[in-house]
C-alpha cells in the first residue's frame, strides 16, 4: 500500500489559515501586507530547499565529509499571468567545512536531484531547477 500524507487547513481570517500536517505539526499560511506567515508559494520553495538540503547533509555525512555548516537560499521566478506558477528555481548551497570535496558535494546534489528529493521529483520536468555551490573554508582557530 502506498504511503499516505495528509493535513488540514482551518481559516482564521482574511487570507490567514492554520495548517496542520498529519504529523501534528502546525504552521500559519498567510498572504497580504500584514501576513503572519509564509504564502503557499513561499512554502513550496522552502519545501524544495529543505528536501534537497536534508538529502545533501545525509549523503555527505555518509561520505564522511567534514561538514560544519549548510545554508541554502532559494529563489523562484514566477509567470506574470495567472496562475503565476514558478517558471524557474535556483538553489544556492553554501557549505562550510575544512577540506570539503566539491566533487562529493556535486555528487550529493545529483543524487538528491535524480533519486531522493520527492519535492523536486514532484515539480519536474515542468520546472527548471538549478543548483549553485559555494564552498567556504572555516577560519583557522585563533585567527
Amino acid at each position: 500500500m502506498a504511503a499516505k500524507v495528509d493535513g488540514r487547513l482551518e481559516w482564521v481570517s482574511g487570507l490567514r489559515f492554520i495548517a496542520q500536517a498529519g504529523s501534528g505539526h502546525s504552521a500559519i499560511l498567510d498572504s497580504g501586507m500584514e501576513a503572519a506567515g509564509p504564502t503557499p508559494m513561499e512554502l513550496l520553495l522552502l519545501g524544495l530547499a529543505g528536501c534537497t538540503a536534508m538529502d545533501v547533509v545525509s549523503i555527505l555525512t555518509k561520505m564522511r565529509e567534514p561538514l560544519e555548516g549548510v545554508e541554502v537560499t532559494v529563489a523562484g521566478e514566477r509567470a506574470e499571468s495567472h496562475p503565476k506558477r514558478y517558471t524557474a528555481v535556483e538553489l544556492v548551497f553554501r557549505l562550510r567545512g575544512r577540506g570539503l570535496s566539491r566533487e562529493k558535494v556535486e555528487r550529493a546534489l545529483e543524487l538528491s536531484r535524480s533519486t531522493y528529493c520527492s519535492v523536486g521529483a514532484t515539480l519536474r520536468p515542468d520546472l527548471p531547477i538549478t543548483h549553485r555551490i559555494e564552498l567556504v573554508e572555516p577560519e583557522p582557530v585563533g585567527a
